[in-house]
């Protein structure tokens, strides 16, 4: 069984620690899918303040990062107020043992001050990025990424980012379908479109607009298939292309040419995953046009052939 340790510490965000423990505990067990072990762990076991003005029983001190396969760190209090050397040494010694770690919105800046994200690509919540730089030149940071993965480590953006990060660890581990099943118990999307452009600073756009996007969007990833594009997007909403290309934007944080090819390598890996139908025709479902082009796109996107990842999910599944 997988084993993750999630931190505790003085002064914790409640959400923040609750949010690996839902979907890696109670939406798995709800839905009989593959269980993790989740261990709450603080630098000393007992009660522990939290922010909110309550306190929490943490079970387990550090020992049990000993034998934790992923480690995640919640959002931290302050990043003004630095974590304590045993935590930036139990975090260095998990990662050294080949634990997987996850810095969740804030948490970035421990992974960082920890010099595990020296090199690397990171996220962290938007309104702290001009800091994050700042502190953290060697850390290269994407500020429009809701989530980044680095394979042994993961960093994401804010509050509502972290969910996004928690599906994406379960959809690497257990596959597309397991994840989805979990994000509509959660009630939110197994996706989010875009990134987090859309949510700094921005005026809405008014009903009409922001309602014909949105029903635009839905019916492009229900119509994958299709050969979509600029021209077809904006018919659709009814707007001219400058006008549409502008409200996308907006909306997502992205071109309509990465937001559809997102899209479709998401739908291929979920026909790879749970389906046992050609490259082909994964590749025509998927709206790639082409076998070739199917691999070509996937290859890029992930490293690895359609056939070798279908090979790979299914020897990890069993």
């Amino acid at each position: 069984m997988h084993t993750i340790a999630v931190i505790a510490y003085e002064g914790v965000i409640p959400f923040h620690l609750s949010v690996p423990c839902i979907v890696f505990g109670d939406a798995l067990l709800r839905l009989g899918a593959p269980r993790y072990e989740v261990l709450v762990c603080g630098e000393t076991a007992g009660l522990t303040p939290t922010i909110s003005g309550f306190q929490i029983e943490v079970p387990h001190d550090f020992s049990v990062l000993e034998r934790a396969d992923t480690v995640i760190m919640p959002a931290w209090r302050d990043t003004e107020d630095p974590p304590s050397e045993a935590l930036l040494d139990a975090l260095r010694g998990a990662h050294a043992r080949g634990a997987r770690l996850v810095g969740l919105c804030l948490g970035t800046f421990v992974l960082a001050r920890a010099g595990l994200l020296d090199g690397r690509t990171a996220s962290t919540h938007w309104a702290w990025a001009d800091e994050f730089e700042r502190c953290y030149p060697s850390v290269v940071l994407d500020r429009n990424a809701l989530y980044i993965d680095e394979g042994d480590i993961m960093t994401s953006a804010g509050t509502a980012a972290t969910i996004d990060c928690c599906l994406h660890l379960v959809r690497s581990d257990h596959g597309a379908e397991i994840a989805n099943n979990i994000a509509r118990r959660l009630v939110m999307a197994p996706h989010r479109h875009g990134g987090q452009a859309q949510y700094i600073e921005m005026p809405l756009p008014d009903s009409g607009t922001r309602d014909q996007l949105s029903a635009t969007l839905d019916w492009a990833i229900a119509h994958l298939n299709e050969p979509l594009g600029l021209e077809a997007l904006a018919g659709h909403a009814c707007m001219s292309r400058r006008s549409f290309t502008r409200h996308f934007r907006k909306k997502t944080g992205t071109t309509v040419t990465r937001w559809l090819l997102n899209h479709r390598l998401a739908a291929a890996r979920r026909l790879l995953e749970t389906g046992e139908c050609s490259i082909e025709h994964v590749a025509e479902m998927a709206g790639f046009g082409s076998a070739v082009s199917l691999r070509q796109h996937f290859a890029r996107a992930f490293s690895i052939s359609p056939a070798s990842y279908r090979r790979q999910f299914r020897d990890s599944a069993a």
